[in-house]
């Protein structure tokens, strides 16, 4: 069966935003770059929130046709260009979209549904309120955590309102030298 993974940066005190989505305060390089593109690269699905599915249309697509488009972009764009994309949304159509399908109710039964297809584990970029829907209804098999060496104090938190406990099993950590920390953890159930 496939599994769901969620990749979140996050602050130390728990946010994946500011109080207002702000990210300006996360920590990338080409390292961490590097790093995440190889373990998605074996990938080919990615789901993502509505708002974070519109922001990477706007932007991956084309992202390697850009004059001066990096290493990264390229790689990126080709990869994000030949994924299949799972969007959940209330708001959004699928009658025009290539290569997506949108869920917009049932979430539990759908996504399980999507878990028992060929294929292989779904990568969950970003999307915080996305995430929360998926936590809500146990659907989640496993973080990758990109500590990020701040305390914002307020934000969008990555863990809320949370029914019942969730038991992590650490399976691994990496320090990068940005200053960035990823833990990797798999749900154990």
């Amino acid at each position: 069966m496939r599994k769901i993974i969620s990749f979140m940066h996050m602050s130390l005190d728990g946010f994946v935003a500011g109080p207002d989505g702000e990210m300006d305060w996360i920590n990338v390089d080409e390292e961490i770059f590097d790093y995440i593109g190889k373990r998605i690269s074996e990938g080919d699905t990615a789901l993502y929130g509505r708002v974070t599915y519109e922001m990477m249309e706007n932007y991956w697509p084309a992202a390697a046709d850009s004059p001066g488009a990096s290493k990264h972009d390229i790689e990126h764009s080709k990869w994000y260009n030949g994924i299949h994309k799972i969007v959940l949304s209330k708001t959004m159509k699928d009658a025009d979209l290539a290569n997506t399908t949108i869920v917009s109710d049932n979430l539990s039964e759908r996504i399980n549904k999507i878990k028992q297809q060929q294929g292989s584990d779904i990568a969950v970029f970003g999307s915080p309120t996305a995430t929360h829907s998926l936590i809500q209804q146990n659907l989640i098999d496993g973080y990758w955590l990109f500590v990020n060496p701040v305390i914002l104090g307020q934000g969008i938190p990555l863990f809320t309102n949370i029914k019942d406990k969730i038991k992590l099993q650490l399976l691994n950590t990496r320090q990068f030298t940005c200053g960035v920390t990823e833990l990797n953890y798999v749900v154990q159930r």
